[in-house]
């Protein structure tokens, strides 16, 4: 039966105590449907959030359950009655049930964006158009058109219909991939029984393995030989060996770092003249956010060919040095004593390891101290800190009266006839 025959019989019964009976039983379709949804649509919330994801599960029960209530009921009311308006219900619901479906999972396989949104129209669109062919009985005679629109590349033909069928049928494929690895990531990233690292690889590898799978998949559907692929993984070969290489490398370097464990996110790191954070390991690249606000793009070959000094490897401990001076005539073991309390003062400094003050060395001008303290927050920097506690013991000197010096120089004026007749200090 065409879709022009579904159109025609659908409303040549209009009044026919038939068509009344096929109304009903829709409307006590949709009504059931709508009650099993909103039932089951209380036990789930209204947006199941994984990370910064999430899938609106009541917006595609209601036409899931509708199309197959409506099945139902066209199988159950085929003994007695005519299904002709039934049978033109039924790719509406579907038509429904594929755009909603289709919206939602764009929406958690991929970040929200203007292009994601594009899509969603897109697919909409096509839907609908492909619907409206569906329903006027012209789609055999556009799906003839697009087949005769072709070429022969040997014993192949490719026509048209061939490369729309597999560009979709790739499209579907890859997406519902990325959306089967995204559940399988966000199931994987609250695994707390494994560390941050191998929750990373895990998730990397299945979604490699699922695109893959995924267009495998979708090549024989759409009629392509699979066969062709080892000729190209062997262009692929050429392609990794010369113009890919760094890129490969990078690639398979982030594997390496993300089993080897060197470093991780989170891990405060100093590498290539910069330091920061590591706020994320890429394919090709990882972040490191500098303590200005910075972001720099690290590729992943690097941390494994430079020295990277860690400073959270084992510890997050990181000891911090505080020179200064007094005067040879100020009191030692008082200021000592100071650059203690006010260390210990400070909330970021810990207090196992505690602070310790040490006589450095004997210099020209006075002596030189120098205050050694741990903290276990690097991240947040050492200017403010080391302003913080050089302001305290500033006041506390003043205080105290211990004097910080500065270089000085004793200028003597001598007469002709004897001992100097005037003093100057300079700086």
């Amino acid at each position: 039966m065409t879709a022009h025959n579904l159109l025609l019989e659908a409303f040549a019964e209009l009044g026919d105590v038939r068509w009344w009976w096929q109304l009903a039983a829709i409307g006590a379709c949709l009504l059931i449907a709508w009650l099993i949804a909103h039932t089951l649509g209380k036990h789930f919330p209204r947006k199941e959030a994984v990370g910064e994801k999430s899938i609106a599960l009541r917006r595609v029960l209601f036409p899931l359950f509708v199309l197959i209530l409506l099945l139902i009921g066209k199988s159950v009311f085929a003994r007695w009655l005519p299904v002709a308006l039934i049978n033109l219900v039924i790719p509406l619901a579907l038509a429904l049930l594929l755009i909603r479906g289709a919206s939602e999972i764009l929406r958690y396989a991929f970040t929200p964006s203007g292009l994601i949104n594009l899509v969603e129209k897109t697919v909409t669109w096509i839907v609908l158009i492909g619907l409206a062919l569906h329903l006027s009985g012209v789609h055999h005679e556009v799906l003839n058109a697009l087949d005769e629109l072709g070429i022969n590349i040997g014993k192949q033909r490719i026509s048209l219909l061939l490369v729309l069928e597999g560009v979709a049928s790739m499209i579907v494929s890859v997406v519902i991939a990325l959306w089967i690895s995204r559940l399988i990531e966000s199931r994987v990233m609250h695994a707390d029984t494994f560390d941050i690292n191998s929750r990373i690889v895990l998730s990397k590898v299945t979604r490699a393995l699922l695109i893959l799978v995924g267009v495998l998949i979708a090549l024989p559907l759409a009629g392509i030989d699979i066969t062709f692929l080892s000729f190209f993984g062997g262009a692929l070969g050429v392609g990794l060996g010369f113009g890919l290489q760094k890129i490969a490398s990078n690639y398979i370097s982030g594997f390496i770092i993300l089993l080897d464990r060197s470093v991780r996110i989170g891990d405060i790191i100093a590498v290539d003249n910069k330091f920061g954070e590591i706020t994320q390991i890429n394919n090709r690249y990882t972040v490191l956010k500098g303590l200005d606000g910075t972001e720099a793009l690290i590729p992943n070959e690097t941390l494994i060919t430079s020295i990277v000094v860690n400073h959270s490897f084992t510890t997050r401990q990181v000891r911090v040095n505080l020179p200064l001076q007094i005067s040879y005539d100020s009191p030692l073991e008082q200021a000592m004593g100071i650059l203690c309390e006010v260390a210990a003062a400070n909330p970021r400094v810990l207090r196992d390891p505690g602070p310790e003050a040490f006589l450095r060395e004997f210099s020209d001008n006075g002596l030189m101290l120098e205050l050694v303290i741990w903290i276990s927050d690097p991240e947040e920097g050492q200017i403010s800190l080391r302003s913080a506690l050089n302001l305290e013991i500033w006041r506390r000197f003043q205080a105290a009266g211990i004097e910080i010096p500065y270089p000085r120089r004793d200028v003597r004026v001598l007469t002709a006839d004897g001992p100097a007749v005037s003093g100057a200090q300079a700086r």
